[in-house]
């Protein structure tokens, strides 16, 4: 009774998850830089950023919050500074010691609550998927469905998103494609933290 529904939100959120973005920038660092244990702990932290948007999607919380948008723009600039803070940050680290030697290629210890935080941070915070997840859940979702089921597809969205970036930690956080990337030195560094700060000022201005 449900599966055209279902199937309507998965392709959307395929599409949608595929595309290049905050998550996408984040997961690809934290692989290139600390190796596949790093993405997939921060591809965790993404997946679990999505069951907060489906939550108060369900709750009809989002409803509220996009008609507020005192509180919606708080949201938005939090987002935007967060991802600026990270651009940053990242820009600082490749400047503070020289280029990458043999020795970065191997992956340091991961942190995985900071991982972990840093994922969700990143898409919990983010208010394209707030406004994403809000058209799927008030123009896909019928307002027939029952919770029960709107439960499940938040599960199978949180648990695509995860496997999404799992396997493209699986791939990056390679040691042959950690060291062809960090080959360019901390030009990988700077580029990602400018898509950041880019990423940041689009969301501060154009959401």
């Amino acid at each position: 009774m449900y599966w055209a529904e279902f199937l309507t939100i998965a392709i959307a959120h395929l599409f949608a998850v595929a595309s290049p973005g905050p998550d996408f920038a984040v997961v690809t660092r934290q692989c290139v830089t600390g190796g596949t244990s790093a993405g997939l702990w921060t591809s965790f932290g993404v997946g679990a950023g999505i069951l907060l948007h489906v939550s108060y999607c369900v709750l009809g919380v989002a409803v509220l919050l996009s008609q507020s948008p005192a509180i919606f723009n708080a949201v938005k600039f939090v987002a935007a500074a967060y991802l600026f803070y990270l651009g940053v940050n990242s820009i600082r680290s490749s400047l503070a010691t020289g280029s990458y030697d043999s020795v970065a290629i191997v992956a340091p210890a991961v942190k995985p609550a900071k991982a972990f935080m840093l994922g969700f941070l990143t898409n919990g915070l983010n208010p394209k998927a707030t406004l994403f997840f809000l058209a799927l859940f008030t123009v896909v979702v019928s307002p027939l469905t029952p919770v029960s089921i709107q439960v499940i597809y938040g599960l199978y969205l949180a648990f695509a998103t995860f496997a999404w970036f799992a396997l493209l930690s699986s791939f990056m956080g390679r040691a042959d494609v950690r060291e062809y990337i960090l080959r360019a030195g901390h030009w990988f560094e700077r580029a990602v933290g400018v898509i950041l700060i880019l990423l940041a000022l689009q969301i501060a201005f154009n959401s």
